[in-house]
């Protein structure tokens, strides 16, 4: 997951980039479409900044939050993720005994 959300980091970073170098491309151009174009960029680099710090704490929240239920309850941590890979492994060979027959 980690490697995935690195690949996404990567490839909005990118975009960034991209979208500053249209914008300084296009600076002497002349033209209302671009002109408004180069506006409509701009405000959509800055909503995803901000969507993307946004998301980037809810995160975080959402994992101190769980850090912290599960070394308030332990034991229940430990049934809850074996009860849920007993239920997927049930899913699994389940599944891959009907593919295989």
């Amino acid at each position: 997951m980690n490697k995935q959300a690195q690949a996404i980091r990567d490839d909005l970073s990118q975009l960034a980039k991209d979208a500053h170098a249209f914008m300084t491309a296009t600076a002497d151009v002349a033209g209302e479409k671009v002109g408004e174009a180069r506006k409509r960029l701009a405000a959509a680099l800055e909503r995803s900044k901000e969507i993307c710090a946004n998301a980037r704490e809810k995160t975080m929240e959402g994992a101190k939050l769980a850090d912290k239920a599960v070394h308030e309850h332990p034991y229940q941590a430990i049934a809850i993720g074996v009860g849920a890979g007993a239920i997927l492994g049930f899913l699994v060979a389940n599944r891959c005994s009907r593919k295989c027959s």
